[in-house]
């Protein structure tokens, strides 16, 4: 049942992102990028996590959404989220007051459609292997793109991780809060209970996604910084799921 369950869910994926990916992409040739975002991304991805619900019976839950800055907040911020799965790519854009900006690794730029729609949403693609290059990228993009009102997202750990792990935290994303004076907010996500990583197989059950207070970078070192990050999101998962750390 759960396989018919996820074939469901990814075929709506795979069938609904032609008409609203060219949409977004014909639209974005008239429209900003912040317009087309409203109008077309933020609703496939809602509409992703809304089957994943639905059909595949994913539910979540959110601890901390008093810590999300308003809408009319306008001080910059990079969200720094835990990474297990593909299912909070699709969530944050999806439940944020401001557009957000991914900084992602460009091959994601030769998906049909899908990349297609990242080139024109204007957010930071780099070359992984290029470091330094990778890293002003990020710096100059991220400032520019904070200017317009966006958020900056980017998992710390750079890649997913399975379940009960840790990764290796990296310090690019308190290094562009220091160097842009933003707000690190740290974010705690078990979506790997119910879309494991590399899987296209959903299990049923409840994501927790809890959300910290946002951390000032004024005056703070990018590598001390990111440590208090890690230990909020690290002890924070061993409390929302236990079971996948002391088993």
């Amino acid at each position: 049942m759960n396989a018919i369950r996820s074939t469901l869910v990814f075929l709506w994926m795979v069938v609904s992102i032609i008409p609203m990916g060219l949409g977004l992409i014909v639209c974005s040739l008239f429209l900003s990028d912040t317009r087309v975002w409203w109008l077309f991304a933020v609703p496939w991805l809602r509409g992703s996590v809304v089957a994943a619900r639905i059909v595949g019976g994913v539910q979540y839950r959110i601890h901390g959404a008093e810590n999300l800055p308003k809408a009319e907040d306008m001080r910059r911020i990079v969200l720094c989220p835990k990474h297990q799965s593909t299912w909070e790519t699709f969530f944050f854009p999806s439940m944020t007051p401001h557009p957000l900006a991914y900084v992602f690794k460009r091959e994601l730029l030769q998906i049909p459609i899908f990349g297609w729609c990242l080139a024109r949403l204007k957010m930071v693609h780099i070359d992984r292997s290029k470091r330094n290059e990778a890293w002003g990228k990020v710096a100059t993009q991220g400032r520019v793109l904070m200017d317009r009102g966006k958020w900056v997202i980017m998992f710390p750990e750079g890649t997913r991780t399975e379940r009960g792990a840790k990764g290796s935290y990296k310090s690019g994303a308190t290094r562009l809060a220091v160097a842009t004076g933003a707000s690190v907010i740290p974010i705690a996500v078990t979506s790997g209970r119910c879309w494991p990583r590399r899987s296209f197989a959903l299990r049923p059950g409840v994501i927790d996604v809890s959300i910290g207070t946002p951390v000032s970078a004024l005056d703070r070192q990018p590598g001390e910084l990111m440590d208090e990050i890690e230990r909020w999101i690290e002890t924070e998962m061993r409390r929302l799921d236990p079971e996948a750390y002391y088993a």
